[in-house]
């Protein structure tokens, strides 16, 4: 069945449907991850994105019920080069198509995704539609319901992610320290990776009060990765802020990152085609190291690169930790003075690589180091 991909800039692209049919409208993004695919569709952070695989083939080995990263699929729309004929591997239960279709996922196969891939690098993201069926117009028609579609900047979109109870995710072993963790647009991955290291995780609404979490007497508290405009987010940052004066041992990845800059008081600012992979490169200023490094972001924080400088929000002394070596985008904020830092990329590695995994270790330092 023919399908259109059409840019907000006008530009069209035809190939065939995938998925489900219909049409879908979102800011269309590219992901340079060449395994991973099905811990991209369930990644809240995609929410209201149209998602381009640069690597050609996709759903070669199928889905499962186990790698999910949370309840649904989030994205918008999929757009793929040349989708895997059958699922071959000992762990499919089905195909991608099967899972895009029940979950309602529009797609579109059979395009240059390499050629679309050099489109949004050079004229940035910018808001895209997918049509197949029914839903297929004129090219006037469709460009006009594009352009009319809502932008990322300026979208609170947390709380359409976000868990509307309460859950615990208990320690393996002997408890060490409990984390409240908001739920922003969280992955599953991320407190089973805060339990493997005895931690007991309780993860909260994105609506919940400063009050109530400092009321669980957590050793620690965590803002996960999530969707939208970091600044579009004031709740959060009030609510952080609460969590700061109250001296509690802090740590933030993704979104958590840019709503603590933003807590601190420096600016976040829309990056021009984002990050997105499993294959970024970023440096640990505190050893030197540099890590292969899962990325997710549209958005970064303002900060000054170079040496310490001041909170303008009054929290003291705070330094970029970690920066991206392709375009030093600030990846890592540590506080000096406050317990608290946070990082811009996953370091629970799914999918991804697991060279910063130890940044959860860092955290039980830090609670047990105030403790």
């Amino acid at each position: 069945m023919r399908a259109v991909l059409v840019l907000e800039d006008g530009q069209t692209f035809e190939g065939r449907a995938y998925g489900a049919t219909g049409e879908t409208l979102g800011e269309i993004v590219f992901n340079t991850g060449m395994t991973g695919y099905q811990e991209t569709l369930t990644d809240p952070s995609y929410h209201k994105q149209i998602v381009v695989m640069t690597a050609p083939h996709i759903g070669n080995t199928g889905v499962n019920d186990e790698d999910d990263e949370s309840r649904q699929y989030w994205v918008a729309g999929y757009v793929v080069r040349d989708p895997a004929r059958r699922p071959s591997n000992w762990r499919a239960q089905r195909s991608l198509d099967e899972d895009l279709v029940a979950q309602g996922i529009v797609g579109i196969s059979g395009i240059d995704t390499r050629q679309l891939t050099r489109v949004l690098r050079t004229a940035g993201v910018m808001r895209a539609g997918i049509f197949s069926g029914k839903a297929l117009e004129s090219d006037d028609a469709l460009l006009a319901k594009v352009r009319g579609a809502a932008e990322m900047k300026g979208a609170h979109l947390a709380d359409e992610v976000s868990v509307s109870e309460p859950y615990v995710v208990e320690p393996v072993g002997e408890q060490k320290a409990h984390v409240v963790a908001v739920d922003l647009g969280i992955k599953a991955m991320t407190p089973e990776q805060m339990a493997q290291r005895g931690i007991k995780v309780t993860v909260v609404p994105s609506a919940t009060t400063a009050s109530s979490i400092l009321a669980m007497n957590p050793d620690g508290v965590f803002f996960s990765n999530g969707p939208g405009d970091p600044a579009a987010a004031e709740r959060a940052v009030a609510t952080l802020r609460e969590v700061l004066d109250a001296k509690v041992p802090f740590f933030g990845i993704c979104f958590g990152n840019q709503i603590l800059g933003r807590a601190l008081g420096y600016g976040t600012y829309k990056l021009q085609f984002g990050h997105r992979g499993i294959n970024q490169p970023v440096m640990d200023r505190t050893t030197g190291k540099v890590e292969i490094t899962a990325h997710n972001h549209g958005f970064a924080v303002d900060a000054p690169l170079e040496g310490d400088s001041q909170s303008p929000s009054g929290y003291g002394r705070v330094k970029v930790s970690h920066v991206c070596l392709n375009d030093d985008v600030v990846e890592g904020l540590e506080c000096l003075d406050i317990p608290a830092f946070s990082v811009q990329y996953h370091p629970e590695a799914a999918a991804g690589p697991h060279d910063a995994s130890y940044l959860f270790d860092r955290f039980l330092d830090l609670m047990k180091g105030e403790r």
